[in-house]
Parts: C-alpha cells; sequence; structure tokens
C-alpha cells in the first residue's frame, strides 16, 4: 500500500498532508492567475523532484521542466504523447511506433491505444532486463521512442538505461524513463551507497521522465510528475484552442481542471520530509528489503526473479503453485501481487512492513509448507483463475473476460 506510514512517531505527516489538502481543497491551478500560490506549489514540486534526478548535471544546456498529475497513468501519457508531436515536428514521423520491455507498464498500452501509436513489446534478456539488442532491431523509420523503467514494476529490477540513452541517441529519437516507483529511492539509495545504475537525466538520451510523489514520496494519492529535457519537448504536451467560442484556451494536461489540494498535500509531504527525511525512509526501506530478499532465498521451494535493485522482490517456485501460496498469504492479511511469464508474485516493501519483516518471512514459511502439505485451491483463492488465465492461448478472450469484469464492478 503505497504512500501508507505505520508507527504513531509520523502521524503528524498525515495530519500535515490532510490540513494542506484542506486549505486548498477549492483551488484549480488551470486558472493561474486566481490560484497564484498552488500555481507556485506545482512549480516548486517539479523544481524538486528534477532535483533528484540529474537537472544541475543537465550537460546538453537544456531545463529540465514538467507538470504534476493524477498518477503514473498520466504521466506516461503525456510522455508518450508528447514525444509523438515532438518527433512529428523534428522528423516528419505520422505513422508512429514506439518500443517496450514486456515488462513495461500496461501504461503504455492504454497510451498507444489513446493515441494511435503502434505498440512493439520486445522480450527482456535473462537477468529480466531490456533487452537492447532486441529493442535495436526494432527500431525503423516510424519509431518515435523507445522505454526503460527504474525499476520495472513485476520484478524490481532496473533496465540498462545508458545503453538505451546511446540508442535513442544515435537515431535521434525519444526515450522515456519509468521512475514512478523509483524516483524517490534510488537517489537516496544511490547517496546511501548502494550500486544503483544511472538512471536519470545524466544520462545523455533521456529525454521524459515520469516520477510518483504518492508511492515513496509519502504524498496524497493522486499526486505525479512528468518531467522533460527541455520546453522544446514539453510544449507538445500543451492543448492550446483559438477558436472555441468561449474564448481562447489552453491545458497543459490531460485534465481541465485540477484538485489544488492534491498539489499542495505533495508540497507539503515533500517540504516537511526534506531530503533527511527521505534518506532515513530509504534506509530503513533498504534494510528490509534485503532482509526479505534473503529470507525468501533462504526458503528452500522458492526462488527469487532476477536480481532485485531496490524495494521490490518477486519470487516464484518450481515446486509448489505460487499463486496457492499467495491465497494463503492473503488469508494471513498479507496483499501481494500475481505476476506472470513467468508465474510469481512480489512484494513491493514500503515503511510499513519495516516492524513485521520477520513475521512475514514466517507466514511465507509456513504458506509454503501449507500448500506443499495440501495442494490445491484455496477456498474462495484466486489461483484457479491465474492459472487458468495464463494457460488460455486465446488472449482475446481473456481481455474480454476482464473488461466484462471490470464493467460489473463499477
Amino acid at each position: 500500500m503505497f504512500g501508507y506510514i505505520g508507527g504513531n512517531e509520523h502521524e503528524g505527516h498525515f495530519s500535515l498532508i490532510n490540513e494542506a489538502c484542506s486549505m486548498f481543497a477549492h483551488t484549480n491551478p488551470l486558472h493561474l492567475s486566481v490560484f497564484p500560490s498552488v500555481v507556485r506549489f506545482e512549480a516548486e514540486v517539479v523544481v524538486m523532484t528534477a532535483a533528484l534526478l540529474g537537472s544541475k548535471e543537465n550537460a546538453s544546456g537544456g531545463q529540465i521542466c514538467g507538470n504534476m498529475t493524477s498518477g503514473g497513468t498520466e504521466s506516461i501519457l503525456l510522455a508518450v504523447k508528447s514525444s509523438r508531436d515532438y518527433m512529428k515536428a523534428k522528423k516528419g514521423i505520422t505513422k508512429p511506433e514506439m518500443i517496450i520491455p514486456v515488462s513495461a507498464h500496461s501504461a503504455y498500452d492504454k497510451a498507444a491505444q489513446y493515441f494511435k501509436i503502434k505498440l512493439w513489446r520486445v522480450p527482456v534478456d535473462k537477468e529480466f532486463r531490456a533487452d537492447v539488442k532486441a529493442i535495436n532491431q526494432r527500431i525503423n523509420k516510424h519509431t518515435i521512442m523507445i522505454v526503460g523503467s527504474a525499476p520495472g514494476f513485476p520484478h524490481g529490477i532496473i533496465d540498462p538505461i545508458e545503453d538505451l540513452g546511446d540508442l535513442a541517441s544515435s537515431y535521434g529519437i525519444c526515450l522515456h524513463v519509468d521512475l514512478c516507483l523509483g524516483g524517490f529511492v534510488l537517489p537516496f539509495a544511490r547517496k546511501l551507497g548502494y550500486p544503483v545504475p544511472p538512471f536519470d537525466f545524466t544520462v545523455q538520451g533521456v529525454t521524459s521522465i515520469s516520477v510518483d510523489v504518492h508511492k515513496y514520496g509519502l504524498a496524497p494519492k493522486g499526486t505525479s510528475v512528468v518531467l522533460y529535457r527541455n520546453h522544446e519537448i514539453r510544449k507538445h504536451q500543451f492543448v492550446a484552442v483559438t477558436e472555441w467560442t468561449g474564448g481562447l484556451y489552453v491545458s497543459p494536461t490531460i485534465a481541465g481542471s485540477r484538485p489544488g489540494g492534491l498539489i499542495a498535500g505533495a508540497w507539503a509531504a515533500m517540504i516537511s520530509l526534506g531530503f533527511e527525511g527521505y534518506l532515513e525512509n530509504t534506509k530503513e526501506i533498504m534494510e528490509a528489503s534485503k532482509s526479505i530478499q534473503k529470507g525468501i532465498q533462504d526458503i528452500p521451494e522458492l526462488f527469487v526473479i532476477g536480481r532485485p535493485e531496490m524495494s521490490i522482490i518477486a519470487f516464484g517456485s518450481d515446486v509448489v503453485d505460487i499463486f496457492e501460496v499467495n491465497d494463503v498469504m492473503s488469508s494471513k492479511g498479507w496483499h501481494l501481487n500475481a505476476l506472470q511469464r513467468p508465474n510469481s508474485v512480489h512484494i513491493c516493501v514500503t515503511l510499513q512492513h519495516v516492524p513485521v519483516v520477520q513475521i512475514f518471512l514466517k507466514d511465507l514459511r509456513d504458506s509454503v509448507q501449507t500448500v506443499k502439505e495440501n495442494p490445491g485451491p484455496v477456498n474462495g483463492g484466486f489461483a484457479p483463475i491465474y492459472g487458468a488465465a495464463g494457460k488460455m492461448p486465446d488472449r482475446g478472450m481473456v481481455q474480454d473476460l476482464l473488461i466484462e469484469f471490470m464493467d460489473s464492478s463499477c
């Protein structure tokens, strides 16, 4: 559960955010001159975020800029839209294509559908990182952008951003880095001495970055940032209308009116915690993550996927049905994400996990043993659904089932 802070010592953080959101709940940054304070809050959140991600070392001489959005999906959508229009203006590409590793977030599929872009998903390598050679083979005259994640949502593994940057630079195309998970961890992990490979605007070729403040930034839900290497690229994010009878209109993001209260809450969270606060949080999260990873590796029936570099640990099994294990863990109150290709689950370690690492590992060991001794679906569990979906050759049928499920749930 991202954005959750456990422990009485952090109750003041909740109160501060709630007060900030309440004070500015009536504001709307669409109206720049009416609500100048919340407009300034947004600008400062963008500047503070950019400062973590290489703005001082921007060797190209451009000025890193950006906007706040409603979440990682909107940040990615805007980066894709901006890249499409920028490459049309720069290279005349009218039949745009983008190339992503299979580990990249599903928001790119949404962007491809929304913006009529052909999407190529390519396999990852043996370490579950983006396969640069496979991406290179897909690049053609219609390619507008390639994508890397730091880290990827499924397995917590950082793609080779430097190699992707070299590739993007050599072809003169865009490279978006998904830092939605890592943006408020990796800069501090690097400061703490963890071996973090280059991932931000210090890498030549990176043209845009998405980073969520409402995850490890500990801001209220509905706050993310999309950043661009320079204003030339970002200008293609905006929509300006001159012929409307309602007057001249310009909007920077997908939404017109936006909740100023959330922007104020994000600003308050960042100002309150500061660099040292995030550094201490990252220290606790990374230590807990390494303990959990070692504990999983010590369970003979389980294996960790790849080499996790942050706080997401994915694991599977060749001995027991990992989805049945997940169902038993759910019955104990743990909420893990089910993954596919390969079948696995992952835990995303946050501050709430820090004091319960050993409890988690004990419950996991017990759950594995339960499934090993009594294999079969747990009553009310989801293992049969995940197992059946993974075996269905007709992915269109699975897609229809997902849409029917969503339609009946809303």
